[in-house]
């Protein structure tokens, strides 16, 4: 039988009993449980290996799966590699088990092998949600199982060319003593899993929970031992979904996709800026972003919101932005630009749930406030004004990365003001230039 050990996640101390404290770095409550290795028997002495110059290394070219779904398969880099290991997070109903059924009935339509492994559901109730996707949905073999053990026996004698692992959280090793989603059960899970998945080439992907802060659950080694991590945000009360890579062995990290939820499932948002353009309210407040995610311009409202306060200090929320990138630009816009804000509380969105996190939304953040608070509108005729631009700490508007494909995507769906570091030089410029021609 197997040996458990507890280590410290700390400083990697290992004890036979667990602790509150870890006697090596005295630090609470970080050992975890695990197996012990097996000690080696007569093992010869290894033999030193052969080092081969980069140049003269051949590299295999890899046929990739498609997934049938073109937003995911650009964020994951052009498809899903054979033998890769996916992590997939998001919040509970975000739609992660919606997703990857619609990915597996595809494959399994286009000839693949597939597998879905639940351990939150039954049977039934992965068909009842199979039922309203596509018909390749129901042709996915299901496998309602919590027990390691019998998942990887189940992957051996199976060999699909995908597999869905819906949650990680929910496997057991019987080897381990602590509860389903515990730190050493993820580790052990997750490490015996990836072996198998490297040794038959299966991909797998691992659907995975996240903590209330928004991050992955579970110990940080789960995200070194996969190739992909994938992040599905949004709000479960909006429409729209994005998709983002945190980290993928296999392409960039900084393509997008763009979902939205209806009732027959995930449909793929291929043009979302003639969306969130459409939507674009036109009032004080509100400016249109031209961002860049990986390669791909978008086009978002971004709403800001100035109200007095009574409140000391005032309130500042936002939502698809940075906190502290918003203190930033009300600090520059009370220095520089003349608009003060210290006695009001300022809410700021980004329209449709997306989040930004480039400093080309400064711009558009500082045009936002300044509108609501000023009370005039930004556009020009029936058309909003599009900005994009980093704001420096001096009062300087910085150009960004793509100055010319943000441009041709704004001025393709009739926007043709356009606030950016080419055409304005200072904050003031910038700022209330556009407002005195849109007033």
């Amino acid at each position: 039988m197997a040996r458990s050990v507890f280590t410290c996640s700390t400083c990697g101390a290992t004890v036979a009993k667990w602790h509150g404290q870890c006697p090596g770095c005295s630090d609470w409550n970080t050992l975890v449980e695990e197996v012990a290795a097996a000690p080696a028997k007569g093992r010869a002495k290894a033999s030193p290996g052969r080092a081969v110059p980069l140049r003269e290394v051949r590299a295999e070219e890899v046929a990739r799966f498609s997934a049938g779904i073109g937003e995911l398969d650009r964020v994951l880099g052009g498809g899903i590699v054979p033998g890769s290991v996916i992590l997939l997070g998001g919040s509970p109903g975000i739609g992660k088990s919606t997703l990857t059924a619609m990915a597996l009935g595809n494959l399994a339509t286009a000839g693949r092998r597939v597998l879905y492994v639940t351990g939150e559901e039954s049977a039934a109730q992965v068909k009842l949600r199979a039922e309203r996707l596509p018909a390749g949905a129901l042709d996915v073999p299901a496998l309602a199982e919590t027990d390691l053990g019998t998942v990887l026996a189940t992957l051996e004698a199976e060999k699909p060319d995908v597999c869905v692992i819906d949650s990680v959280q929910a496997l057991v090793a019987a080897e381990l003593t602590g509860a389903a989603g515990s730190v050493g059960q993820v580790r052990e899970v997750a490490d015996r899993i990836t072996r198998l998945a490297k040794r038959q080439r299966t991909a797998v992907m691992l659907v995975g929970h996240v903590t209330k802060e928004g991050s992955l659950a579970g110990p940080r080694v789960l995200e070194h031992l996969v190739d992909c991590v994938l992040q599905f945000e949004g709000e479960r009360e909006r429409f729209y979904r994005t998709l983002r890579a945190l980290k993928n062995r296999f392409g960039s990290t900084n393509e997008l996709g763009v979902f939205e939820m209806r009732d027959v499932g995930l449909v793929e948002v291929q043009d979302a800026s003639s969306r969130f353009v459409g939507e674009a309210t036109r009032a004080p407040g509100s400016v249109v972003l031209a961002a860049m995610e990986g390669s791909r311009p978008l086009l978002v409202e971004v709403q800001a919101l100035v109200s007095p306060s009574e409140m000391v200090p005032p309130r500042r929320v936002c939502n698809g932005i940075d906190r502290n990138r918003l203190a930033l630009v009300l600090a520059v816009l009370a220095r520089h630009g003349g608009v003060a804000t210290g006695s009001a509380d300022v809410f700021v969105n980004v329209a449709g749930g997306v989040k930004i996190d480039e400093p080309g939304a400064d711009l558009a953040v500082a045009l936002a406030v300044a509108s609501a608070t000023k009370n005039v509108v930004l556009e020009r005729g029936d058309r909003p004004v599009a900005t994009f631009g980093e704001l420096g700490l001096t009062g300087e508007v910085r150009t960004v990365a793509h100055a010319e494909r943000r441009t041709t995507e704004a001025a393709k769906f009739g926007l043709t003001v356009i606030a950016a570091p080419t055409l304005r030089s200072t904050l003031n410029d910038a700022v209330f230039r556009p407002a005195a021609n849109a007033a």
